[in-house]
């Protein structure tokens, strides 16, 4: 059982490898501020793969000379959570002169590059120096995907596993299969919401914007539509705040045309089909009772895929994109000259390039963990044959 290390944790941990977001109780606490639950489903999904018997996070903002020997003397290894921290304005504070002097491997759990919208990448000096102290600290790097690798080789750095993402890997199944019902027996759908977005990510803000919304309402003509938010600020005010609060949230999302007064469907729906929670487990159940999920969520989507309940991506950016690639994931281009309709997507075969990837996917998830002497839970996926080949 090894004690390990965690760099850029996003929310507390419980009974040893569930997780949830810090003080989540106190409502008032983060109300005010956006945070993305989808990074604690990625640091949720890696303690679920690993065996440990003590986990702690690495100090990166203000390190002494006496944490470092402490992290030598009494851990096994270090692990950087999942994300996407391959861009030009991350910051990593101390992290550098962390790893730098660190004995102990370091290993990075799925990170990902996001390429910008117009012009080639460009990062700083000191991101590239983290990388190449991860690198050198491990047999290998978890990455997301083809594009992260590329970006990587790029800067000299050859010993990437494409790997995906922990999330979809959470239940330990080697053996998951995406099977699809008729059509007309889906009734209970989930549109996984993001209204936040900047230009850096999407190259047509309205457009994005107004695609989804459009999608959601019609969806909600032919379902039994939930939308699920992922921490933005409004919704959690219109779930969770005060009447002052939620009258504020409503009339923000009116003035930029998300709500639009009395009669709206889309008030309709945060009115009594509205979802959020701050704590993983409540968000795997909620999407476990779903026949369908979909919609803008990177990690939303691949926790109910996670779970055999089947998905379709929008992508609009590199690294939605560079998901859906690596899992095979059926998936809609928000920005292509093509209107969304979901019979387009409800095709057995396409799932089936799903969970072909999947498996092999696992596969390299189980080597990556291997090679670098991470303790874990993962089974040979051989096992796991027999069944698939009945299914």
């Amino acid at each position: 059982m090894k004690r390990i290390l965690v760099i850029s944790p996003s929310g507390e941990v419980y009974d040893h490898d569930c997780v949830r977001w810090y003080k989540h109780t106190d409502v008032q606490r983060s109300i005010n501020h956006y945070h993305n639950i989808g990074d604690a489903f990625v640091f949720d999904s890696s303690l679920k793969l690993m065996r440990f018997s003590t986990l702690a996070p690495l100090n990166i903002r203000a390190p002494t000379e006496a944490d470092i020997d402490r992290y030598n003397a009494e851990y096994d290894y270090v692990f950087l959570r999942g994300s996407n921290y391959i861009h030009p304005k991350i910051t990593w504070e101390q992290a550098g002169y962390v790893l730098s002097k660190l004995k102990i491997p370091v290993i990075a759990f799925g990170i990902g590059a996001q390429a910008p919208v117009k012009g080639k990448l460009e990062l700083s000096d000191e991101t590239k120096r983290v990388l190449a102290l991860i690198a050198d600290r491990s047999v290998s790097l978890g990455v997301r995907g083809t594009y992260t690798a590329d970006v990587l080789w790029q800067l000299g750095i050859r010993n990437s596993r494409i790997i995906g993402c922990p999330t979809v890997f959470r239940n330990n199944d080697p053996g998951l299969r995406i099977t699809l019902p008729p059509l007309e027996e889906i009734r209970r759908v989930v549109f996984t919401l993001r209204r936040e977005v900047g230009s850096d990510y999407a190259k047509d803000v309205r457009h994005y914007l107004n695609l989804q919304r459009d999608t959601i309402l019609d969806l909600a003509r032919r379902f039994d539509l939930h939308v699920m938010a992922q921490g933005e600020v409004e919704e959690k005010k219109v779930l969770w705040g005060t009447d002052e609060q939620k009258a504020e949230a409503v009339a923000h999302l009116r003035k930029h045309g998300w709500l639009r007064g009395e009669g709206d469907p889309m008030e309709a729906l945060y009115d009594g089909r509205l979802f959020y929670s701050d704590v993983v487990a409540e968000i795997e159940q909620f999407l476990k009772a779903r026949d369908l999920v979909l919609g803008y969520r990177l990690h939303g989507n691949l926790l109910a895929l996670a779970n055999g309940v089947p998905s379709v991506y929008f992508t609009y950016d590199s690294r939605t994109v560079e998901f859906a690639e690596t899992f095979s994931i059926p998936s809609y281009d928000v920005f292509g000259d093509k209107p969304f309709r979901l019979e387009d997507y409800w095709d057995q075969a396409l799932f089936e390039r799903f969970n072909r990837a999947y498996y092999a996917r696992y596969r390299e998830m189980r080597l990556f963990l291997d090679e670098n002497g991470v303790a874990h839970k993962m089974v040979d996926e051989a096992a796991a044959l027999p069944r698939r080949l009945v299914a």
